[in-house]
């Protein structure tokens, strides 16, 4: 299975100094990580995020980017911008930004070309909301947004691609997919980029579980075969809760 990735999304939390204070709570818990670590820190917070991970075995994460090299995009900031400022991935296609932002798979789908283009990798975000859970479509809904935002790329690329599976009605909610229905999707996701590529390419590709993994269920859930790590939101907002989903991710 592919290589077990812990990624924290602060999301719209944590002033510049405020993001250093937490990562330097965090170093000396996650420095002997068996997995890869990464903080998704605001836009404002990239410049304190890197110059504390310097050195250490934590990356850092931008939360979204334009699909465009530059332009007249008022507020938007290129990957060739996170690029240039040292950033080595990207947050895309969180249901957030599709809900609130007018995010939509194919637009989605662009910002993954944008991103990969300059460089960078990418955390996709796919996931269903409640009610197309209820109506039985969670598989078809999410092998589309599977299939749109990989369009174009290359089997080479996809290794610079994580897919995180964040079903809508648990992100935020306290509700969490119990550890065989994330599995289930997780599994099913990775038939979709078998079906796209080869097996081989989907065995090796990192698909997360997100919504509302804490330090109390991380265990159970990573313990599932197609679960490869965490996107993880709120408990990435304290280091003791987060070192012990990194710890949990063997």
């Amino acid at each position: 299975m592919g290589k077990y990735v812990i990624a924290g999304n602060w999301k719209m939390n944590k002033t510049p100094a405020e993001a250093t204070a937490l990562i330097n709570e965090l170093k000396p818990l996650v420095a002997n990580a068996s997995c890869d670590v990464i903080v998704g820190v605001p836009f404002v917070d990239l410049p304190a995020a890197l110059e504390a991970t310097a050195g250490t075995n934590i990356g850092v994460a931008a939360q979204n980017c334009h699909w465009k090299e530059s332009g007249a995009y008022t507020g938007e900031i290129s990957a060739a911008m996170l690029k240039a400022m040292g950033v080595g991935t990207v947050i895309l296609g969180h249901s957030e930004r599709r809900t609130y932002f007018g995010d939509t798979n194919e637009t989605v789908a662009q910002r993954v070309r944008g991103a990969l283009d300059a460089g960078l990798n990418v955390i996709l975000c796919v996931g269903e909301y409640l009610e197309q859970r209820e109506q039985g479509v969670t598989g078809e809904v999410v092998a589309m947004q599977t299939k749109i935002a990989l369009g174009g790329v290359s089997e080479e690329e996809l290794k610079r691609v994580i897919i995180a599976y964040e079903p809508v009605w648990a992100i935020g909610t306290g509700k969490t997919a119990t550890a065989e229905q994330a599995n289930e999707v997780c599994a099913l996701i990775r038939a979709t980029v078998a079906g796209l590529y080869n097996d081989a390419a989907a065995k090796a590709l990192t698909i997360q579980y997100g919504g509302s993994m804490n330090a109390g269920n991380a265990a159970d859930l990573l313990a599932q075969p197609d679960v490869d790590g965490g996107l993880i939101g709120g408990a990435a907002l304290k280091a003791n809760d987060f070192s012990i989903i990194v710890a949990a991710a063997k």
